[in-house]
């Protein structure tokens, strides 16, 4: 079973479609790879698959649990509130700015999220930020505050908070496009060694090298729609679409 299926996915803001019948689909352990030019409409689909936006129309399921169907009159019908509060709990979500607390310490924005909507003990909670924070070489920055940190640092403990819920799948929205190129490196490593551990992921990213050597399948959109997919081998090596082909020439990828 798939962790994550969206189809024929459409969302307009007014007049504007930006989604224009997208389908996607999300192996357990696999990493799934969203290119594609500014304004291609990659952010407003992972608000939708995260319930931060909702669509027109289509369907979107997590391990087959619907988020939202097609109604008979070809409109959106989402699931009762109490099942969404569940299914939100399969999923994390990586933000390009990190979204802390800047008046929380790093470990309560770590625990926080876990006592009050997972309800795990305290102790528990700290335990179990504690081994993530040291996983990702900051347990010594447990009691620091977000503006103490620098970008790397801060985007390692969003992925740290994400991580602590123990989600099916972990969301990034372009996870190193508020960083510095020096930092990059640090946080495309840490994504990078999710990969080992199979974690299934979808990474909207301008990274073009690394999506090529860490993602198992790669969707290239353009103008809301899904204009390629397929391996990185065949979308980056072998792209059978124009559209792709221009957008892939013109990119000068960064190095992981």
């Amino acid at each position: 079973m798939n962790v994550l299926e969206l189809c024929n996915i459409r969302k307009s803001f007014g007049s504007l479609a930006v989604l224009r019948g997208i389908t996607v689909t999300v192996g357990k352990g696999e990493v799934v790879a969203v290119i594609g030019p500014s304004g291609s409409g990659k952010s407003t689909l992972l608000r939708c698959a995260t319930l931060l936006e909702t669509v027109d129309s289509g369907e979107i399921n997590y391990l087959g649990d619907y988020v939202v169907r097609t109604g008979p009159d070809g409109q959106a019908q989402y699931s009762p509130p109490a099942d969404l509060k569940r299914i939100r709990r399969y999923f994390g979500l990586v933000f390009q700015n990190f979204n802390l607390f800047p008046h929380y310490s790093v470990i309560k924005n770590v625990t926080d999220p876990l006592i009050h909507v997972h309800k795990r003990g305290k102790e528990e909670a700290y335990a179990q930020a504690q081994a993530l924070l040291a996983k990702m070489g900051l347990e010594d920055k447990a009691d620091s505050y977000p503006y103490q940190l620098s970008g790397g640092q801060q985007q390692r403990v969003s992925i740290v908070r994400a991580l602590a819920m123990k989600p099916e799948v972990l969301f990034f929205d372009e996870p190193t496009s508020a960083l510095d190129p020096e930092l990059t490196g640090e946080v495309l490593k840490v994504i990078r060694s999710l990969t080992d551990e199979h974690m299934t992921m979808v990474i909207v990213t301008h990274e073009m090298q690394f999506a090529q050597h860490v993602a198992d399948k790669v969707y290239f959109m353009d103008e809301g729609l899904v204009v390629e997919q397929g391996t990185p081998d065949e979308v980056f090596g072998r792209p059978q679409e124009e559209r792709t082909r221009r957008f892939l020439e013109r990119y000068s990828p960064s190095a992981p």
